[in-house]
């Protein structure tokens, strides 16, 4: 007997589950489908991404739909519009056998005009991002003053984008009668807001521990140099022959630029992220579905759609800002009981990061070194050996025995082996041995612990390193813009560029000791718009006071006058008002260390910037290593867009 019987589903819904091949519910389904079904009531599930929510919420709001009342009757808000589409669909499937019930997706991107259209014609469940649905309120092109279900998906997801305000706005068009079931993977205290303000004593399951990750995943960082963070990565893949991966960015523009340099390096990888068309998205998730592509570079945002088994990696190229955010993206594999892997690739600013990871999912963190060159030649080697020895052979093959064997006769047995094999390996043979061991040799939980130390014992002034640069207003900063700018260029964590102070043709900043030789080592090396910036260790300790948005009120010796400090001979001068050209922030020509920015002419190993380090010419011996065909051209961005 199906286990899904046993939920108090009606006949055509287990019909159409029957259809989907769904054999056993998931627990959260096992834990939210009775209840739902019972009972009107409120209810704050919380599960992590993977578990079958959509089907937890999905079959009891099919259920308690009136078929024949063609009103909209149930709202479901999701944060993107692949999750809008992708619900839509499975609500669809769920529905097949239920007459007369209409689902409609509405989300950006798309004829609002449409949209309307299809609701008029009546539609009992809409499936909706927030900017959307509030659009079409404020149109007056929707009327959800009578549903008697509303349901809020990925409910952190959705609030962490910065739809509070639309949510509550949605929320208080709805009737207060209504049952409103909340789904999230972790509770921020903005979840819980939104729940104290419109729910009223709502039953609460949870699946695992509260906020904690998925016990089919396990998690590993690995410690590397903030330079080698792309090598890293493609030593990841390389060592993990079958990979198939979601590799996470925090930008738009980084996503964009790791996916071209994997496909120029030969690697089947295309990006995801907001500035794709809707017809971009859906091509570049067809492929990936189709296992055309390994690795799919994508935002946090884009990837809230992503609906695909057998991943078997998630990798953090970069963490995100919101260390909660880690659980979502964690969740992208390891489903359905399988087990998956989550990769963190860090740097030493961001150690303190993984614990705090740690203590969120309760689960600890593995830490690993990044595979040598030897080691990598052998996995590949014992790969390739083991797809010859499991290939399927096709027969149609044997007409050409007689030539090729004619060939190959004077070859031994060991003779063919290696050079069957060597066809393929060279490659990697070819790559390896020239390059260098990126292993960052500390002990990563050494570090942690210093570092925890370390951010303990940091006051506004004590133990840090303060710098001069000659960069300032004049070249179109404040404190804001200079901080993010060397945050990016450095390849550093939000809190670890403090104590910026602006002057007119040159500015000061402050980080800990540990990232002092970096900071000389880059920005010394960096061009502004063809020119070099100079930074040198100031005496000034930046002792003054900050106002509350944290800029300097004093306590510079320099005193907004002409600098003590020398300039170097070639260094930047500040760009002159009115001079044309100052900075700015959308089109920087200072790479940052990874090569994210314009062209430098001293490109950094690894970079994205330049030319790789790697010759990628055809044959060339030092070539990266190709992989499986690359996915085409990468799609061109286009114009954001709210949802």
């Amino acid at each position: 007997m199906n286990k899904f019987e046993q939920l108090g589903l009606s006949e055509s819904l287990l019909k159409a589950i029957l259809d989907l091949g769904f054999e056993s519910p998931t627990e959260v389904q096992e834990k939210a489908i009775p209840l739902l079904l019972e009972k009107d009531t409120d209810m704050v599930a919380l599960a992590q991404t993977g578990t079958g929510k959509t089907a937890a919420f999905g079959f009891p709001v099919i259920q308690k739909i009136d078929a024949n009342n063609r009103n909209t009757q149930a709202l479901i808000l999701s944060p993107t519009r692949e999750l809008c589409l992708q619900i839509t669909n499975e609500i669809k499937n769920y529905s097949k056998y239920e007459k007369g019930i209409n689902v409609v997706a509405v989300y950006g991107g798309a004829s609002i005009t449409d949209q309307a259209r299809d609701i008029k014609r009546g539609a009992q469940i809409i499936v909706a991002t927030p900017g959307r649905m509030q659009d079409m309120i404020n149109r007056g092109l929707v009327n959800i003053s009578q549903i008697n279900f509303c349901i809020l998906d990925e409910a952190d997801e959705m609030l962490n984008m910065g739809f509070y305000e639309d949510i509550v706005n949605i929320l208080s068009t709805t009737p207060d009668e209504k049952n409103t079931w909340l789904f999230s993977a972790t509770m921020p205290a903005e979840v819980a807001r939104i729940g104290k303000q419109f729910m009223k004593d709502p039953i609460e399951i949870t699946v695992g521990a509260k906020n904690s990750g998925s016990a089919t995943v396990s998690h590993e960082f690995y410690l590397v140099n903030a330079r080698d963070r792309y090598e890293a990565l493609k030593r990841l893949a390389d060592a993990n022959p079958d990979i198939f991966s979601v590799v996470f960015c925090r930008t738009k523009r980084d996503t964009q630029a790791v996916a071209e340099k994997l496909v120029e390096d030969g690697y089947s990888a295309a990006a995801l992220h907001g500035d794709l068309s809707q017809a971009q998205r859906d091509g570049v998730m067809k492929s990936f579905r189709g296992r055309q592509i390994q690795m799919l570079v994508a935002t946090d945002v884009a990837a809230r759609g992503i609906d695909v088994d057998n991943i078997t990696h998630v990798v953090n190229y970069q963490l995100p800002d919101e260390i909660e955010t880690y659980n979502h993206r964690s969740g992208r594999t390891g489903r359905a009981g399988k087990l998956g892997t989550s990769i963190v690739i860090v740097t030493k600013s961001e150690l303190r990061k993984i614990s705090s990871i740690e203590r969120i999912i309760k689960q600890k963190f593995e830490e690993k070194t990044i595979p040598s060159g030897i080691e990598i030649c052998e996995i590949q080697l014992l790969h390739l050996a083991t797809k010859i020895k499991d290939v399927e052979v096709d027969h149609e093959i044997d007409n050409y025995l007689p030539a090729i064997n004619n060939v190959l006769e004077d070859l031994t047995k060991e003779e063919l082996i290696k050079k069957m094999v060597s066809v393929e390996f060279n490659r990697f043979i070819n790559y390896y041995k020239k390059t260098r061991d990126i292993s960052n040799q500390a002990s990563g939980s050494d570090r942690r612990e210093r570092d925890d130390r370390d951010g303990a014992q940091r006051d506004s002034s004590g133990g840090a390193t303060r710098y001069f640069v000659n960069i300032g207003s004049r070249d179109n900063f404040d404190w804001m813009s200079l901080k993010d700018y060397l945050k990016e260029t450095l390849d550093l964590g939000r809190d670890d560029v403090f104590k910026v102070d602006v002057k007119e043709g040159f500015s000061f900043f402050n980080t800990d000791p540990e990232h002092t030789d970096k900071v000389m080592e880059v920005l010394n090396n960096v061009q502004l718009e063809g020119r070099r910036i100079n930074v040198e260790i100031s005496k000034n300790d930046g002792g003054g006071r900050r106002d509350h948005n944290g800029r300097s009120s004093g306590g510079s010796s320099f005193g907004g006058g002409r600098s003590s400090a020398p300039r170097r001979e070639g260094s930047f001068a500040p760009r002159r008002e009115g001079s044309g050209g100052g900075f700015r922030s959308d089109r920087n020509s200072a790479p940052r260390e990874g090569g994210f920015g314009g062209r430098s002419s001293a490109p950094r190993e690894g970079g994205f910037g330049g030319r790789s380090s790697a010759p990628r010419s055809e044959g060339s011996s030092d070539r990266a290593p190709r992989r499986s065909e690359s996915f085409g051209d990468s799609p061109r961005p286009r114009r954001p867009r709210r949802d």
